[in-house]
């Protein structure tokens, strides 16, 4: 089949410092795009370099650079009390990045462009496996919500530019993510990088115990971010959803997820096995949980061709394998 991406293209990859957009970069650079001698180009600028927050910066780097292609990995993150203690950070300034972004990106005739958006778009509540169709269909969970309607507000963006403009954007909704690179801070990261640093610092400093949020019995899907990178590689070069899985509704979203889940206290376990502590894990019930559940379903990119290729122990070995230590002094 023809791709839909060419290696000839420039491609912008917003975010690509961050552990998505780097990973990404290196997936595009494998493949063979960004080569100067066939005309390529990869874009990946910093924060420094360009302020995404501020539309008249971006529109003047879209003028002078004239991307073909956009990927858009950048966005504000965080785990269950950065999203609760800040969410007009969270709503903001992610309706800010995106709306420039993909506004800019269809202004000035970018041919494909590709959004990531999160699992969390889905309802609290929604039917396991969550299908693409149940957006919109509930509500959603109160500890990411500011952070969950901005991204609906990204896919609804692209969707609508689809119809009334037939602009090619599609968006992917990957599950939890982790890998190298990712964020360690001690409140706003996310469950695995948040369970590592407590385990690496307890047995650095020879704790008796490690307290874990919650009642460790929520169930969760995680998917390695080299996975990831492939699956956005993929679907631009092969997806269209004017002819592949889609209806009436033009829907230009897919979930990306892997074929496992886990409790949080078997991943607890699990982690601080692989960092040697030896201690007990303590479990804070007073602390949220969030969503109990929340596995995605992934037939429609699974019929495609794609599929997540790292499973968790692996993953989880990588990751500590590619640790900057450094980063708990």
């Amino acid at each position: 089949m023809n791709l839909l991406i060419n290696k000839s293209d420039k491609i912008f990859i917003a975010g690509s410092q961050g552990m998505v957009g780097s990973s990404i970069k290196r997936g595009l650079i494998k493949s063979g795009y960004g080569q100067k001698s066939l005309g390529g180009e990869l874009f990946g600028p910093t924060r420094k370099e360009l302020d995404l927050c501020n539309f008249q910066e971006v529109e003047q780097w879209f003028m002078k650079n004239k991307p073909d292609v956009v990927i858009i990995a950048a966005a504000k993150v965080g785990g269950i009390y950065a999203n609760s203690s800040k969410p007009y950070d969270f709503i903001l300034n992610n309706l800010k990045i995106q709306t420039n972004i993909i506004e800019l990106a269809w202004k000035y005739n970018v041919r494909r462009l590709l959004f990531l958006g999160s699992s969390c778009i889905y309802p609290k509540d929604a039917p396991q496996p969550i299908k693409e169709d149940y957006l919109l269909k509930d509500y959603l969970e109160t500890t990411n919500e500011f952070y969950a309607i901005a991204k609906i507000a990204g896919i609804k963006l692209c969707q609508s530019l689809r119809i009334q403009n037939k602009f090619d954007a599609i968006c992917l909704m990957p599950t939890n993510l982790y890998g190298p690179g990712d964020n360690y801070d001690h409140l706003n990261s996310h469950v695995i990088p948040g369970l590592i640093k407590k385990f690496v610092v307890a047995k650095k400093e020879n704790l008796n115990y490690v307290k874990c949020w919650g009642t460790g019995k929520a169930l969760r899907e995680f998917l390695y971010v080299d996975d990831l990178a492939e699956a956005c590689i993929f679907t631009l070069e092969r997806w269209d959803p004017n002819y592949q899985n889609s209806n009436n509704n033009n829907p230009c979203w897919l979930n990306i997820g892997s074929d496992y889940e886990i409790s949080i206290k078997n991943l607890a376990w699990k982690i601080s096995n692989l960092v040697g502590f030896n201690g007990e894990i303590r479990w804070d019930a007073d602390m949220p949980d969030g969503t109990m559940r929340k596995k995605l379903d992934t037939s429609k990119v699974n019929s495609l061709g794609w599929e997540a290729k790292t499973n968790l122990d692996l993953g989880l070995k990588l990751t500590l394998q590619n640790l900057n230590k450094d980063i708990f002094n």
